[in-house]
């Protein structure tokens, strides 16, 4: 009965059901405390209570519960020592108590009685004492954590005996190692199956012991942040080849990198943040292309940032703030479109100008540049940084105006540029942004100062140390704007004379404009695709060139069919390419030329990193003199997204599984790509028909969304073909992603994308097709993924995910892991929601992901 939003009490009548052998009320609002008379249930193996608002002592009665095997009553408001009694209960195999106010020690024959005890879940409690020593009688067990406590002491020098423990974590108490006495660590070698140690935010003195390289090569977490620990980075941890996240931060050690932590090429996180280290940056960083979150700030290294970071393709954070670096910033760190949470290079000696490539960042959301001594004018190209939430160039050398393009930055809400060498007027775009907060000051901003938008908020807006400023809202007291009757007398006879003279040329213009609009009108009806023909940047491709390059469309070229025509793979000279995709349209098709010139329209409007890019195009007659149409793409290695999930479908070539983070990491690519289409291009813009087939994978397996036959322009300029509209009438789309309004009349929407999306996400990650058979009689995917939402989210993963144990259960599910596919399947069904008013949008779904990915990584 979990998940029901079961509320009240626990009836104790339950007590009555002396056969029952599993009770699992978990996940509901169930309140007031535990009934004593659960403890007559004698064959009861299974008790969960567990995400409840249950109160009150554990009632000691519960040790009566001999079968007893699991018992969880984690994340209540439960008080008070754990009854003594639970302790007898030797069938206990996972007992879980976390989240609670419970308080008290463990008894020092803890494991006397807990012989199969694997799992120990006591974290996030008042738990206070020792760590028995007897901890190490309990040989079965394979999970520990005892994090966020107040226990006390050292860790038992013992408990290297517990041979089959994978997950150790005490994070968070007050531990010791007495006189840097650190042999608890040196008995962890013992521990061949350890795969996280996570020893932070204690008190561990002396230095980091050597020993390190012989802890378990299957170790992926290693955390010793947050304790006096001193002395240098041993080299020798760069042995642990498995490593996924370190965590060294906060801390007393000193020395440089070793460059051997180049070594460790599944990292993902680095902490190294607030030490004494100093020293240049190792080069060798560069090697860990699996980089999610670099923590380098608060230190003091010097020299200048090494280039070979940029190679760190999936890197998402990046904090280099607070040392001594000087030199320019790398214009490749600009080419890392993975950084998509934050940049911090602030507090440095950082100079030169700010290279242009900043508006290549075009998923990065926070980016702090500050108290440097950067020069220059602000690039006008940062625009490029449409999601930029937070911009802090404070403190620097820039000269010059306030760039225009700062306008076209949609969601910046933070911008800081003050104590800068900047000037002229404060234009009145910036009243039009959705800033929050704004600090221009200690510049030499002068004129008048716009009372729109931020302006409107004094306490959000910081003007002082511009003396030339007047006007704008009474709260500011600036002083008013002052122009006298002559000055004013003199600009209207001027105004006048410019006004009649301005007419003239404005008359000869609009003529001029009508006739060069006939012209270009009845050019464009025999060269639909203006984007190709006027546009320098597209090589002209012919029919001939097709036929010869596609081998006369050999069936060996084939690479698929769709609606409207087929796709060939060919081999052509374009720009740093030869391999491309050659989309062919079958114009006897109905639908197939509109479809064609709707792909156009869009393609000729969007650029970003996870669309698919189109190189060309050919619009011309065969030698039979039938129209011929064609579309010219990136060819993608790596086929569709749709071969990966169902193998089986595709024969010429054989596929491995996709792993987790390969499949996060393409629904955040496909999420990004939509939030680009829906929020930041130049008009919202819907796909209508989202699909495994039509993401389509490159050679670092990163997503691309392609086919965008169906588009549609949600608001379109006055100028634009009406070709394209918002309404759905005739709208197609593939059968199990289409948004149930669609087939009762709706209107293409950003919300109907979003369930395409949750289907296609939901898909990935259970590995069954909406279309599969199974679905009938009402049920569909969403329904079904919903019904074993959250607590047997395991049950419905694609069984390659993880492997399957005797038992019965999946393997390597850690808590991390488990969180990070809760995450995600509920962006799914969110996104899948029946009312697109419920679903929410792809902006919201990539900072969801992206915390997901680094909680995993961590």
């Amino acid at each position: 009965m979990g998940s029901n939003n079961l509320q009240g009490s626990i009836p104790p009548q339950f007590g009555f059901l002396e056969q029952l052998k599993e009770l699992s009320l978990q996940t509901n609002n169930l309140t007031e405390s535990i009934p004593s008379t659960l403890g007559n249930l004698t064959h009861l193996s299974t008790l969960y209570l567990d995400e409840n608002k249950l109160d009150g002592f554990i009632p000691p009665s519960l040790g009566q519960l001999k079968a007893l095997k699991n018992l969880s009553l984690a994340q209540n408001y439960l008080s008070g020592k754990i009854p003594h009694t639970i302790y007898n209960l030797s069938a206990m195999v996972d007992l879980r108590l976390n989240r609670n106010q419970l308080d008290g020690n463990l008894p020092s024959n803890f494991c006397d009685a807990f012989q199969s005890l694997q799992h120990l879940q006591l974290y996030e409690n008042q738990l206070n004492g020792q760590i028995p020593i007897s901890i190490s009688n309990c040989s079965s067990l394979i999970w520990i954590e005892l994090q966020s406590n107040s226990f006390r002491g050292t860790i038992p020098d013992s408990i290297g005996t517990l041979q089959n423990l994978s997950w150790l974590n005490i994070q968070s108490n007050q531990i010791k190692a007495t006189g840097g006495d650190w042999r608890f660590f040196d008995s962890l070698i013992n521990c061949t199956f350890l795969r996280l140690l996570a020893l932070g935010d204690n008190q561990l003195h002396g230095m980091l012991p050597r020993s390190i390289a012989n802890l378990s090569t299957s170790l992926k977490y290693l955390r010793l942040d947050k304790n006096p620990i001193s002395g240098n980075i041993p080299a020798e941890v760069g042995k642990l080849t498995n490593l996924s996240t370190l965590e060294l931060g906060q801390t007393f050690i000193e020395g440089t990198i070793p460059k051997e932590i180049g070594n460790l090429w599944n990292l993902g996180l680095l902490a190294l943040e607030g030490t004494m280290l100093s020293g240049e940056i190792p080069s060798t960083l560069g090697n860990l292309s699996k980089m999610n979150a670099l923590y380098l700030n608060n230190n003091a290294f010097t020299g200048s940032i090494p280039k070979e970071l940029s190679n760190m393709q999936v890197l998402s954070t990046l904090y280099l703030s607070n040392n001594k670096l000087i030199g320019s910033i790398p214009k490749k760190l600009f080419n890392l479109h993975s950084l998509s949470i934050i940049l911090d290079l602030s507090n440095n000696y950082l100079n030169g100008s700010l290279p242009p490539e900043i508006g290549h960042l075009n998923n990065v959301e926070k980016v702090y540049l500050s108290n440097n001594k950067l020069s220059g004018q602000i690039p006008s190209t940062i625009e490029g940084c449409q999601v930029l939430q937070v911009l802090h160039l404070e403190g620097n050398q820039f000269n010059g105006s306030i760039p225009f393009s700062f306008s076209n930055m949609i969601g910046l809400q933070d911008l800081d540029i003050s104590n800068n060498t900047l000037s002229g007027p404060v234009p009145e775009f910036v009243g039009h942004m959705k800033l929050q907060h704004l600090n221009i000051s200690f510049n030499n901003f002068e004129g008048k100062l716009p009372k729109d938008g931020v302006f409107k908020n004094s306490s959000a807006v910081d003007i002082r140390g511009n003396p030339k400023l007047c006007g704008g809202v009474p709260e500011m007291h600036l002083p008013k704007c002052i122009f006298d009757n002559q000055k004013k007398k003199h600009f209207s006879q001027i105004i006048i004379v410019i006004i009649c003279c301005i007419g003239g040329v404005i008359c000869m213009c609009i003529i001029m404009f009508f006739i060069a609009r006939f012209y270009w009108k009845k050019g464009s009806q025999n060269n639909p695709l203006p984007f190709v023909a006027k546009n320098s940047e597209y090589q002209k491709v012919s029919y001939n060139d097709i036929l010869r390059d596609t081998d006369h469309f050999s069936s060996e070229n084939l690479i698929g069919r769709g609606t409207f025509g087929a796709v060939y793979k060919a081999l052509m000279n374009f720009e740093n390419v030869t391999t491309v995709a050659v989309k062919v349209l079958n114009l006897n098709q109905r639908g197939a030329s509109k479809s064609f010139l709707s792909e156009c329209e869009v393609l000729r409007k969007v650029r970003h990193r996870n669309l698919i890019k189109v190189l060309s195009s050919c619009s011309s007659t065969d030698h039979h003199g039938n129209d011929f149409k064609t579309l010219i793409f990136e060819f993608m290695p790596n086929g569709s997204l749709e071969t990966w999930l169902h193998p089986d479908m595709c024969t010429n070539r054989p596929f491995r599984s996709l792993s987790l983070i390969q499949r996060l990491n393409i629904a955040i690519d496909v999420a990004t790509a939509l939030d680009y289409l829906h929020n930041h291009g130049p008009a919202p813009i819907v796909h209508c028909d989202l699909k495994p087939s039509n993401v389509l994978l490159d050679d670092d397996m990163t997503a691309h969304v392609g086919d965008f036959g169906l588009a549609r322009f949600l608001v379109q300029p006055d100028s634009m073909s009406s070709l394209l509209t918002g309404s759905t009438a005739g709208l197609r789309g593939s059968i199990g992603y289409i948004p149930p309004e669609y087939g009762m009349g709706g209107q293409a929407s950003v919300e109907g994308d979003a369930y395409s999306y949750g289907i296609l996400v939901l898909e990935m990650f259970t590995g069954i097709s909406p279309t599969d058979e199974r679905f009938r009689d009402g049920l569909n995917l969403h329904m079904y993924v919903e019904m074993a939402f959250s607590d047997r989210v395991t049950e419905i993963i694609d069984h390659k995910l993880f492997p399957v144990n005797v038992g019965g259960d999946s393997a390597n599910v850690t808590e991390d892991v488990y969180d990070c596919l809760v995450s995600v399947i509920r962006c799914g069904l969110l996104c899948s929601k029946l009312s697109p008013k419920e679903r929410i949008g792809s902006k919201e779904v990539v900072k969801e992901l992206n915390r997901a990915r680094v909680k995993l990584l961590r």
